[in-house]
């Protein structure tokens, strides 16, 4: 028998209000231009910070990230670029390069320290990268977010030739190539339309 619970003693926190929920999600949008104001280091810093504590299985954190705040390494970037992403990249403050480590497994010891997950992944190359596509991909959505909470906009894209970045950002051929996000403060006056979405019955379904 399931003894009664009272709902209240369960909660952890309040709902966001509707302020936050705004910048966060229903008022934030993708970004393809941005002013030309610096990006103070100090934000990326707290962004990936908070990203961090997003959830992923095992504790893995095989996001890495590389800024590219100058020109020099942004024009590195150009090559990989499909023709519709260049100006956007090219004109945004800070260009973060995303990507997932496969031997993420080599930290399991220190961030999951009652358990022997390491051996799991480190014997298992197919499943090794398939986790780390998986947590890394959702790490990028945390660090979205979390530039969001930190006052920033971005403008994520995959438009790009992955094995040119890898050649060029990560040579050593342990990091894969994830997702390109152009971050600023963006510029509203050159938004499109907001796109529709899926209605809840479109997406999911409740069993």
């Amino acid at each position: 028998m399931i003894a009664n619970v009272d709902r209240n003693s369960l909660r952890r926190g309040e709902p966001l209000g509707a302020d936050a929920v705004a910048q966060l999600f229903t008022e934030a949008r993708t970004h393809n231009a941005f002013h030309e104001l610096p990006v103070p280091d100090a934000l990326l810093r707290d962004a990936l910070d908070l990203a961090k504590m997003g959830p992923t299985s095992a504790n893995q954190q095989p996001l890495r990230v590389l800024f590219l705040t100058s020109t020099v390494a942004k024009e590195r970037l150009r090559p990989a670029l499909m023709s519709g992403n260049l100006e956007k990249t090219m004109g945004a403050p800070v260009v973060a390069i995303t990507g997932y480590d496969l031997e993420f497994y080599e930290h399991l010891p220190f961030l999951l320290p009652h358990a022997d997950a390491k051996s799991r992944f480190a014997d298992n190359p197919d499943l090794a990268a398939r986790s780390a596509a998986q947590n890394g991909t959702l790490q990028v959505a945390y660090f979205i977010l979390a530039l969001r909470a930190v006052g920033l906009d971005a403008g994520p894209i995959t438009g790009f030739d992955p094995a040119k970045v890898e050649r060029e950002f990560f040579p050593d051929g342990n990091i894969k190539a994830n997702v390109i996000i152009n971050i600023g403060y963006g510029n509203d006056a050159k938004l499109f339309p907001r796109s529709p979405r899926l209605s809840f019955h479109e997406m999911a379904t409740i069993l």
